[in-house]
């Protein structure tokens, strides 16, 4: 009898090792066949990045982008961290420039992200794999779901473009439902003692308005910015490109005393409570971070309008 359990406890160790031992095997073989680097397609070619980056660099325009998807950002440009919409994203994240390429080597990136225009792109290129966008060059939700694929999150980008889609499609016929299927609504932002008025692919919530939502464009603003994505103008003919609804795009520390003028103040929209004054900083990008705060600004302001 205790020959037969010795050998019962023999032959259970035996088995139990040996599930063990695969277990282990299958782990390994999971493990190895992760990939370490992925290949993406970039604007200029093929190029291997990190499956799984960890200590990613953006020097232009798409920090928002990165910081949606959860991917580990040290270091962002300086719009990019001036914004407060950002703030819960990059408290602990560099300031960097294109200029400043110690300050980017000494963060030890993994990827950097940066435009087409950016400066010093042979020397950056030599810190680690970058991979620059033209802006413009493809939609906005197109642009998000590329840097998806770039970080390897391509699923997680689509879900949220989906998401989103529905969510200002909605919003669109309540706000008409409200203002009237005809109404245009015009966005304007005064930067260095410049006016401008912006078309429907510039951030300042253009994209939400014109594009997600489909609210209209006054004819004059589709003529001069629909193109080039914005125009500069004078005070005096403010009025011609001003729509039933404004939006200011309002720069703080900007001199904005055209405000106090007769011109301005005799706007209709102005004069009827339809100008939607917005912080400038959180209205440049047009990134999921930013697009959502602009969506529910838009929904608070239209919806609460009448």
């Amino acid at each position: 009898m205790k020959k037969l359990i010795l050998s019962i406890s023999i032959l259970l160790v035996l088995i139990l090792g040996a599930c063990n031992s695969e277990a282990t095997d299958t782990k390994e073989s999971e493990t190895k066949d992760e990939p370490t680097t992925i290949t993406y397609q970039s604007e200029e070619g093929a190029v291997e990045v990190p499956a799984d980056p960890k200590r990613v660099v953006v020097l232009s325009t798409y920090a928002g982008n990165v910081a949606s998807l959860d991917v580990n950002l040290v270091g962002v440009d300086s719009w990019s961290k001036s914004n407060p919409g950002y703030d819960s994203y990059l408290a602990d994240v560099e300031e960097v420039s294109e200029e400043n390429l110690e300050k980017i080597i000494e963060l030890d990136p993994d990827l950097i992200i940066g435009a087409s225009t950016t400066q010093n792109l042979e020397k950056i290129k030599e810190i680690a794999p970058t991979v620059t966008f033209t802006y413009g060059k493809v939609d906005y939700l197109t642009q998000h779901l590329e840097i998806g694929k770039l970080l390897n999150k391509e699923k997680e980008a689509q879900a949220w473009i989906d998401d989103f889609k529905e969510r200002s499609s909605v919003a669109g016929e309540e706000i008409k439902a409200v203002i009237g299927e005809d109404a245009t609504v015009s966005v304007i932002e005064n930067f260095d003692k410049q006016l401008y008025v912006f078309g429907d692919n510039w951030g300042r919530g253009t994209e939400v308005i014109y594009q997600a939502m489909g609210l209209n464009m006054p004819e004059k603003v589709k003529e001069m910015a629909l193109d080039a994505g914005y125009y500069a103008l004078s005070l005096e003919v403010l009025p011609e490109y001003a729509g039933d609804y404004m939006i200011f795009s309002k720069v703080a520390d900007q001199d904005n005393s055209f405000q106090e003028t007769d011109v301005y103040k005799n706007i209709p929209a102005v004069q009827n409570g339809k100008l939607f004054e917005a912080n400038a900083e959180e209205f440049y990008f047009n990134d999921p971070i930013s697009l959502d705060y602009q969506l529910e600004f838009f929904k608070e302001s239209f919806l609460n309008s009448k």
